[in-house]
């Protein structure tokens, strides 16, 4: 007998970080504790945070998260258009895992509806798969000047999968009943009836100051709120939660963790494992001058690498790690923060900036941008264990790979790590207090960052923290804490109602 179609609800905010990503992967996470098969579902994400599927596609990382708190593996199904910018008007576009190549926004919008077929493709695979698909929307869908290229993102994306909506707003930002009226008001009145429910997200206080605007604005849109998310301190790597994390700018008591804040940052996860340990402060700096001498500088990812060389140039960010280099203060750059310290990076066919221009100088090390990008996920060991990784317990090491780019050891960098395909990753100089590596995810192997925490304390002075962080474990948890934030502030009940009625036509 054939499998019933997966339900669907979906999940749309009144404007960009209302808390979609969040609260999508909350009720995945519920569905999955009440025994139902769940899966996360994003047609189009613009986002710098990507994630490698184990079949070597590339998607958002808000939608791996989701997938994570679902209790299932990420699939390029689940998010089938990734937008990643390059510069304020333009993206690479990346379909179905793939790069499609870079385009303005003008363009893509031209070419956009050509895409409708591969993403009610990826949709209907999922939907044969699963129970229930949780349908994120992006934006807002009262961008009035964009309804007409909507096709799959919000109420388009509403109708393809015959979805209900929830219509979450984000009181802490103010403005939030008018924010949810002029949503729902400026859709057609066929779109209007695919709202069955308003959230509202990130509340401070006591919630019966707040009914009265509850009763209002129910009656105002016909729509009754079905929740009051409170707001709870999570450690969860959504969307908009990351972007939080980039204002933690000053140094805390303990170590003194930099990440130097380049224009296009990307898969700033990487650094999450120091961010949940305790005696460790992890901060985020753009001026140069508040760089100070910390205890170890990290050079992000990015999407851009040659534009942020010059950005790191202009504004004397680079003199600055240039200083602290000849001071033997730590200093490690993943994916393009690695190819930003070699001696020469070079992009003959223009997939970035064009031309050659001089790096940093750090690593004796070349790259050249390609027009094939490199994705993988890969596990490699370690060849020596020196420098920022001399009391790492474990030799294995796992990560991911994102970039166009190879870079190359012009014979004086030491080779740390060999990968399982053969190449050597982790190039550094002869004393190790430089180093790069393209593989993101790096820090998350079990026990590395723990072990480079307590040898920065040794050489502080200080006395090593006495703990065992295990990041699945804590990740398991903080899924159930929101699943139960979730049930306690969603009326569940009408959730599942409105799941079985689905949408009439």
């Amino acid at each position: 007998m054939k499998k019933k179609k997966a339900m669907a609800l979906m999940v749309q905010g009144t404007m960009s970080n209302s808390g979609k990503s969040f609260l999508t992967a909350g009720l995945c996470r519920v569905f999955r504790q009440d025994g139902y098969k769940t899966a996360p579902f994003k047609a189009q994400n613009m986002a710098l945070n990507s994630y490698i599927t184990e079949d070597g596609l590339e998607i958002g990382r808000a939608q791996a998260m989701q997938a994570e708190a679902a209790g299932i593996a990420p699939t390029v199904d689940m998010n089938p258009i990734l937008l990643k910018p390059t510069s304020n008007v333009g993206s690479q576009v990346i379909v179905e895992g793939e790069v499609l190549g870079n385009m303005t926004a003008t363009e893509y919008y031209q070419k956009k509806m050509q895409l409708l077929p591969r993403v009610k493709a990826a949709y209907d695979r999922l939907a044969e798969e699963y129970d229930i698909i949780v349908i994120e929307g992006a934006g807002s869908p009262a961008e009035i000047n964009l309804v007409k290229e909507d096709g799959f993102v919000n109420m388009g994306m509403a109708r393809l999968a015959g979805a209900p909506v929830l219509l979450v707003g984000d009181i802490d930002r103010g403005g939030v009943f008018a924010a949810i009226y002029g949503t729902v008001k400026l859709l057609e009145e066929r779109e209007q009836r695919y709202f069955k429910g308003l959230i509202i997200n990130k509340f401070r206080g006591d919630v019966k100051i707040l009914e009265p605007g509850l009763r209002m604005i129910e009656e105002h849109t016909g729509i009754p709120v079905l929740g009051v998310v409170p707001m709870e301190r999570l450690d969860i790597d959504d969307e908009d939660s990351l972007s939080d994390r980039l204002n933690k700018t000053e140094a805390g008591a303990g170590v003194d963790i930099a990440v130097v804040h380049l224009p296009h940052i990307s898969n700033f996860t990487d650094f999450g494992a120091f961010e949940r340990m305790e005696g460790v402060s992890l901060r985020y700096v753009r001026d140069a001058g508040k760089l100070g001498k910390p205890d170890l500088v990290l050079l992000p990812g990015t999407k851009n690498t040659m534009d942020d060389l010059l950005w790191m140039r202009e504004t004397g960010m680079e003199t600055v790690l240039l200083r602290l280099a000849e001071q033997k203060v730590p200093i490690i750059g993943i994916c393009g923060g690695f190819q930003m310290l070699g001696r020469e990076l070079s992009d003959p066919y223009g997939v970035e900036h064009g031309g050659t221009l001089r790096g940093m100088g750090l690593l004796d090390a070349r790259t050249e941008f390609s027009r094939d990008k490199t994705r993988t996920r890969i596990s490699g060991e370690f060849l020596e264990k020196a420098g920022p990784f001399v009391m790492v317990k474990e030799t294995k090491v796992t990560g991911y790979e994102i970039h166009m780019g190879q870079t190359e050891n012009l014979g004086e960098c030491r080779e740390l790590i060999c990968l399982e395909n053969g190449r050597t990753d982790a190039l550094s100089n002869k004393d190790v207090t430089v180093l790069g590596s393209y593989l993101h995810g790096l820090f998350d192997t079990p026990g590395l960052a723990e072990s480079m925490v307590r040898k920065i304390m040794l050489d502080k002075g200080l006395d090593p923290v006495n703990w065992h962080f295990d990041l699945a474990a804590h990740k398991e948890a903080e899924y159930d804490k929101l699943a139960d934030l979730v049930r306690r502030s969603f009326d569940m009940k009408r959730i599942y109602e409105i799941l079985e009625e689905g949408i009439r036509e």
